[in-house]
């Protein structure tokens, strides 16, 4: 069974998705935010590879119970690197992390990587943005989460040279796209109810 590890923010009006709040206004970010974050969770307990969990970043003002069938967990402290090297090895391999801004990860995707990751050590979704969608891992090792400039162009290639330098396989799927700008937004069509 391959555990799916959710990463997302609390949907909370101002502080997630601020790069649409010129767009869609601080509420209509959040709504987005929210919907898309549902979303993710349905596709991940559709895809029917393990247990799913929610690891969100600590917000006081959000108390809405994940959907049935989702455990709750938080990030904790520390840069993203810190919180997802936490996440994995709480949650031990093998499993997939993602993010819930990336409605083109469906079951369908999901349950393709947790069959790809039966046989190679990590697998990884890039972003088109530059980061990736879902990274996969058979294995844990913590220098796949330090010292990498997040929310930048260079988190995947940076991800894959240190699979890489490890010496593990790896397989890289196609390139997703986030919903993060604006211009993103047209994407969503009939990916996203």
């Amino acid at each position: 069974m391959t555990r799916i590890v959710i990463f997302a923010k609390a949907p909370v009006p101002g502080q997630v998705k601020t790069r649409l709040i010129p767009a869609l206004g601080a509420d209509g970010a959040a709504e987005l935010a929210h919907r898309m974050l549902l979303h993710t969770c349905q596709e991940a307990l559709a895809a029917k590879v393990g247990p799913v969990e929610l690891c969100l970043a600590d917000h006081p003002g959000w108390t809405e119970a994940p959907p049935a069938g989702v455990t709750l967990t938080a990030q904790g402290e520390g840069d993203l690197g810190d919180r997802l090297w936490r996440a994995a090895e709480r949650s031990g391999p093998p499993l997939l992390l993602i993010g819930a801004d990336c409605p083109e990860l469906d079951r369908r995707r999901l349950g393709a990587a947790a069959d790809r990751l039966r046989g190679c050590d990590a697998f990884l979704h890039p972003a088109e943005d530059g980061g990736y969608a879902l990274l996969g891992l058979n294995r844990l090792d913590r220098s796949l989460f330090t010292s990498i400039a997040w929310s930048t162009g260079t988190v995947a290639r940076k991800t894959a040279e240190r699979i890489e330098a490890l010496d593990w396989s790896l397989h890289i799927g196609e390139t997703l796209r986030d919903i993060d700008e604006p211009a993103d937004l047209a994407l969503l069509g009939a990916s996203l109810p």
